[in-house]
Formats: structure tokens, sequence, C-alpha cells
């Protein structure tokens, strides 16, 4: 049985690949100050779609690679819920960010 790191890691593969096929991934990096953001999701500097690319992918695989604690808890597909409300195309992201935040129901 596959442990939480390789769980998360797989996870965070097929998430990027998801996003790569909406046309939702930036081969562009975002301006310095877009990372100075104050509010959850960085909603104030960023739309979720980047926050995805440029802070949940890296962040989840850095987790994995140092063996860092991941949080008790992951809400991500809740928030991606009301961000793509009326994208019927993000139903798959959707499962799989759920498929995501459900390694973390313990």
């Amino acid at each position: 049985m596959p442990d939480l790191y390789e769980s998360a890691s797989a996870a965070i593969n097929v998430i990027e690949a998801e996003l790569k096929s909406l046309g939702w991934w930036s081969a562009e990096p975002l301006p310095p100050e877009a990372y100075d953001f104050h509010k959850a999701f960085a909603m104030d500097t960023m739309v979720f779609s980047q926050w995805l690319q440029f802070v949940f992918v890296p962040r989840v695989r850095q987790i994995v690679v140092e063996r860092d604690e991941f949080p008790a808890r992951s809400m991500v597909a809740a928030q991606a819920v009301r961000e793509f409300d009326g994208f019927p195309e993000a139903s798959r992201l959707l499962s799989l960010l759920s498929e995501f935040d459900a390694l973390f129901d313990r």
C-alpha cells in the first residue's frame, strides 16, 4: 500500500496534467509581487488556477521531497468548487482535487 507521500506525489502529477489539459497551465512565471499575497489561496494577487500551479503544486512537491509534515486537512476541493462554478470542463479537476483532499481524511 502506498504511503501518504507516494499517494500525494501521484495525485499532484495527475492534477498538473489536468491543468495542462485544460489549458490552465502557464509557461510564463508570475511576477514576484504575485507571491506577496495576504488572502487564502492568494485570492488578492492571482486567480485560483494560478495558485494551483504556482503555489499548491510546488508546495506539495516540496513536502514530498523533504518528507515534511502535511497539513492536518486539505480544503482545496471546496475552494475549487466555488472558483470553477459554471465551468463544466473543470469537473475532472474537481474530482482530482477531492481525491487529493481525501488523502488527509484519516
